[in-house]
């Protein structure tokens, strides 16, 4: 089931505080962000994000920085950043691939909602609430930001908008997929979804998410779609060919096998929540 749309002004509503973890109270929400080679952007992208959190988003949280076996200095300024600026961690893998960066850490996460976005911060971080906000009310378990929907403010080249709606329309053709995006890093879910969702996907690189969405979509949860401003960033990492054969690749073999073990995922009532000063 899709649900489009900006999310609703919610009212936070006072319930008890959720358990605590080992480190402290669980947080509300953890946002990832996978990187391999970035040491150009991730300070600066951090600081920012750090802010926005602190000055705008009303809910408990942490960000996580998991770095995939980048060559240059990315896992150096990543722990640097981790011992200096609270509510910052960082992950090292030996391997590259977002899905492999993605499902690392959002396995281990004890936050109620886990998300992720790209380091280069090409989505409006504007969009981060509304995207997080409907799955801590219980309106959605899953909750997408897209820009192919109505209402998005998209700034990138002809080449990537031709091969990312060529994409997409396959996906619904082939898959039957009924989301408009599912390549848009900018993604969340609640925590109690993530170990059902995660044992349905096999990709580890970038077809992780459409895999992530289409179990989703079987499973018959609910995905929240938000309409992002979202503008390209000219020194990304995706290699364009490669990942798009890649993706092809996937497709077949999700439209080839049979859906396995597709019940719908027992998740929690819904989890009100109450914001929680820094």
């Amino acid at each position: 089931m899709i649900a489009r749309g900006a999310a609703p002004d919610l009212v936070p509503i006072r319930i008890p505080a959720p358990p605590e973890t080992a480190d402290g109270p669980r947080p509300d929400l953890e946002i990832v962000l996978p990187v391999y080679n970035e040491q150009r952007v991730l300070a600066r992208s951090v600081q920012c994000l750090h802010r926005f959190l602190t000055e705008q988003v009303p809910l408990s949280w942490r960000i996580v920085i998991v770095d995939n076996a980048s060559r240059d200095k990315t896992a150096e300024i990543g722990r640097e950043l981790a011992a200096q600026v609270p509510g910052v961690q960082f992950l090292r893998l030996d391997e590259k691939g977002r899905g492999r960066a993605l499902r690392a850490a959002w396995s281990a996460s004890p936050a109620r909602v886990v998300a992720y976005m790209d380091v280069d911060l090409s989505t409006d971080l504007r969009g981060l609430y509304p995207l997080v906000a409907p799955l801590l009310s219980g309106h959605s378990q899953v909750s997408i930001g897209t820009r192919l929907a109505p209402g998005a403010h998209v700034t990138r080249g002809p080449k990537r908008e031709f091969i990312s709606r060529a994409y997409n329309r396959l996906l619904r053709t082939v898959l039957r997929a009924q989301f408009s995006d599912a390549q848009c890093g900018f993604k969340a879910m609640r925590s109690d979804v993530v170990a059902a969702l995660l044992h349905d996907v096999r990709d580890q690189e970038w077809f992780f998410d459409t895999e992530l969405l289409i179990s989703a979509q079987r499973r018959g949860l609910r995905i929240h779609e938000l309409a992002v401003d979202w503008t390209e960033d000219t020194d990304s990492r995706v290699r364009i060919v490669s990942t798009a054969l890649a993706d092809l690749r996937g497709v077949a073999r999700l439209a080839l096998t049979r859906p396995r073990d597709r019940r719908p995922v027992p998740y929690g009532k819904p989890s009100a929540f109450h914001p929680l000063p820094h």
